[in-house]
């Protein structure tokens, strides 16, 4: 059976918004799918840069607007790769590589733009969507399928 979590909550500032990241970030284990979803600019990446920051990588997170995807290692022998999808107009080109990285249990995938490869993603899968509610206040939308990834979220505040 699969368990469902839905919670939203608001990050005041860019360091909220790192910070919830981060508090995820912590928790992760490896073989977790976060799908981002929001308008450009809404915080994706300024997300993206907490939970590598929990995950305890120290690289500058990048967002792959243009290289497509970005791999990081964590100290822990984790890694962490952040696609994002803006600019892919054929899910064909990508569908195998995130079908591989999806079932890598040491890997943390972060998808923006996941709507063009939606078919491969898993069901399973936190997706966080963020909308932009003031100039530095962002909104978000949590949710989680999977019983591992409902806990996880819970934990969030």
């Amino acid at each position: 059976m699969l368990y469902y979590e839905y919670m939203k909550m608001d990050a005041t500032s860019e360091t909220a918004m790192v910070d919830l990241g981060e508090q995820l970030g912590r928790q992760l284990e490896g073989g977790e799918v976060i799908e981002l979803v929001g308008d450009v600019g809404a915080g994706k990446t300024t997300f993206t840069r907490g939970l590598a920051r929990g995950l305890g990588v120290d690289d500058d997170i990048q967002s792959p607007t243009f290289t497509i995807s970005r791999i990081y290692e964590a100290p822990s022998g984790l890694r962490l790769v952040h696609y994002d999808f803006y600019r892919l107009i054929d899910a064909r080109i990508m569908a195998m590589e995130l079908e591989e990285t999806v079932g890598d249990e040491q890997t943390v995938t972060v998808i923006e733009w996941g709507e063009v490869v939606a078919s491969v993603l898993p069901r399973e899968r936190i997706t966080i969507t963020i909308t932009a509610s003031g100039e530095a206040t962002r909104s978000l939308e949590v949710s989680a399928v999977g019983e591992r990834l409902k806990v996880m979220i819970e934990g969030l505040v």
